[in-house]
């Protein structure tokens, strides 16, 4: 069969990668694709935010299945599109994926299910926001509504910061319409962990945990960015919980979902906090994590292709989902500045050096080819992924390889996987 896979990023080259391995492929198709994916894919110049072109391209095609990486294809209505052309698509329809798309939507439907999550508030008013934030104090957490590629989420210590946080979104529309409600929350405090799950509107198959590493600096200082590394497992959950976070994070919000006539099919994502009083949801996202994508697709030992169709046609328990013993690390390399201004254009070579050893491979994200050559084009421009046998060792071999490529300004973080460390046995 043909596949679309629909993005551009680290996210997408993995899901490439790893698609190209079933038996059931015979042809991928990337819309719009990297430098990355033209290696086992054919790039489409179609945006991922035209669901219909994504479409009418998949129909001239007879797509047998559509994959879309990012949240914002699903928030615009393209697997309702699919299914209204009988083309499975691996993702939820529009209702189910506002899950990511609206804060208080997910806030409401975890009230409803009794997800435990931080106790918060809505505003559509700068003045009402401002003077219960003014009554409550802080520090405090504000996020926009809406999507805000990441960075719509502002942890303030101060009151002062806070309300200049409420201004610049509600007022300044700092993020466009994503800003035009808020929520305001108590912030909590705690070790963050990845925990995601295929789902098939009625059953649900939980993956490993992995951990991102979101700060740009060392010792998670300095600003938030798309992520800088993941790995996984993180042993902070440890698979002994795996079950209990499935049955009190994954299954209610499932079960509310389809109860409503909108059942979730694809990947649900726990974005977790370990507090003091246990764990609580801190947001759902309704895809596969960047970079989380990449070291849990490295682990995965089974068919990606079979487990996407599994789930599409609501026969996830009939289809056995492995996972290597290895633990796996993801180094992103960056462009200097990023997440601010960045240069592009810069030639990337040492990526065939990397990849001699057979335990690495390197996801290419921000990169094009240019004139046969390969270039940098984004802010995150690489995911050095490598597998190990423990932590210890899947590190070394990722930053092995790291030191392998070269590009100007190649920025990265040197302690990726580091928290974990203090799990491994000794």
């Amino acid at each position: 069969m043909k596949v679309l896979v629909i993005g551009s990023g680290g996210r997408e080259h993995a899901l490439c990668w790893k698609l190209a391995q079933s038996p059931l492929v015979d042809r991928i198709f990337c819309a719009p694709g990297n430098g990355g994916t033209a290696e086992m894919a054919e790039n489409v110049a179609i945006k991922e935010d035209d669901p219909t072109a994504l479409l009418h391209f998949a129909k001239r095609e007879h797509i047998g299945l559509v994959v879309p990486g990012p949240e914002l294809p699903l928030t615009l209505g393209i697997a309702d599109l699919c299914a209204e052309a009988n083309i499975p698509c691996f993702g939820p329809g529009a209702h189910a994926a506002r899950l990511e798309g609206s804060k208080s939507f997910a806030k409401a439907v975890m009230l409803s299910s009794g997800v435990p999550t931080a106790p918060f508030a809505v505003f559509d008013d700068f003045t009402r926001a401002k003077d219960f934030v003014t009554d409550k104090g802080a520090p405090i957490v504000i996020k926009a509504d809406g999507l805000a590629a990441g960075k719509g989420v502002v942890v303030c210590r101060t009151v002062a910061h806070a309300v200049n946080a409420l201004e610049q979104i509600m007022v300044h529309a700092q993020f466009g319409p994503a800003g035009r409600e808020v929520i305001v929350e108590e912030m909590l405090v705690g070790e963050e962990v990845s925990f995601l799950a295929f789902c098939d509107g009625n059953n649900v198959v939980a993956m490993p945990a992995s951990q991102d590493h979101k700060p740009v600096g060392e010792g998670d200082t300095g600003d938030n960015t798309g992520g800088m590394g993941a790995f996984s497992p993180a042993h902070v959950l440890p698979e002994a919980s795996y079950a209990h976070a499935v049955e009190h994070y994954i299954r209610p919000i499932v079960e509310t979902m389809r109860a409503g006539g909108h059942p979730f099919v694809g990947i649900l994502y726990a974005g977790l906090i370990l507090t003091e009083a246990g764990p609580k949801v801190l947001e759902y996202n309704v895809r596969f994590g960047d970079p989380e994508c990449q070291p849990l697709l490295a682990r995965l030992d089974a068919d990606l292709a079979a487990i996407m169709l599994a789930c599409v046609n609501g026969t996830l328990d009939q289809k056995e989902v492995a996972w290597k013993p290895q633990t796996s690390v993801c180094v992103v390399m960056a462009a200097k500045g990023y997440p601010g201004a960045y240069a592009k254009g810069m030639t990337i070579g040492g990526i065939a050096a990397a990849e001699t050893d057979p335990a690495v491979k390197v996801f290419q994200a921000g990169t094009k080819l240019e004139g046969g050559k390969l270039v940098s084009s984004g802010g995150r421009v690489l995911g050095v992924t490598a597998l190990g046998d423990n932590l210890s060792q899947a590190r070394e071999r990722a930053y092995a390889a790291v030191d392998k490529i070269h590009f100007d300004g190649a920025v990265y973080r040197r302690d990726i996987g580091a928290k974990g460390l203090k799990w491994e046995p000794r």
